[in-house]
């Protein structure tokens, strides 16, 4: 999987989860670029279809959604494999809710 797709298969699979970082407050741009970018090298193993390592599931659980939701388009959604990401995610120690979606 190259990069660009391995980038978006990190931005799907954080559109899965329902609450991100625990809190509710609004984010700034910058904030949630931040967190984009600090994920995504976090997970680089993950995009090559690795486990993920302890740091990259830290990552997954505090990662917040409303930074990621945004820029999710069905475009995006339908170059990566959904169920890998809700599992990787599911196996990182996160709920994934039933249906929910973002973008």
């Amino acid at each position: 999987m190259d990069g660009k797709r391995g980038y978006l298969f990190l931005l799907v699979a954080l559109k899965s989860m329902l609450n991100g970082g625990g809190g509710v407050r609004a984010e700034s741009a910058a904030e949630c670029k931040g967190e984009r970018n600090i994920l995504v090298n976090a997970c680089k193993g993950v995009i090559r279809q690795k486990s993920p390592t302890p740091y990259c599931c830290q990552r997954l659980r505090v990662t917040h959604v409303n930074c990621v939701c945004p820029i999710i388009t069905p475009q995006l959604a339908a170059l990566i494999n959904v169920n890998y990401a809700i599992k990787v995610i599911q196996g990182c120690g996160r709920q994934v809710p039933r249906h929910f979606k973002c973008g």
